[in-house]
């Protein structure tokens, strides 16, 4: 069984572990190059273009996770990769 990978941004660490507890292959985002390596990315909408998301073609979904508690970035990330 492949494991789902998310990919997180790191100033979202609560939702980062909250992945974690869940099961998932959970990574940190650092740059433009990691956009081809996870299922999803959770990212934080502060800035949209912190890490070229908006420049970079992804097959993967992207969530924003502004307004958003760490229960509800699951329930989403859940809804998204079924």
């Amino acid at each position: 069984m492949i494991m789902t990978r998310i990919g997180v941004e790191p100033s979202l660490s609560d939702v980062e572990e909250l992945l974690k507890q869940k099961g998932y292959d959970v990574v940190r985002i650092q740059n433009e190059q990691q956009m081809d390596q996870c299922d999803c990315y959770v990212v934080t909408g502060l800035d949209s273009n912190v890490l070229g998301i908006s420049d970079t073609t992804t097959k993967a979904s992207v969530i924003t996770a502004s307004g958003m508690t760490a229960d509800e970035i699951c329930q989403e990330v859940e809804q998204r990769i079924q």
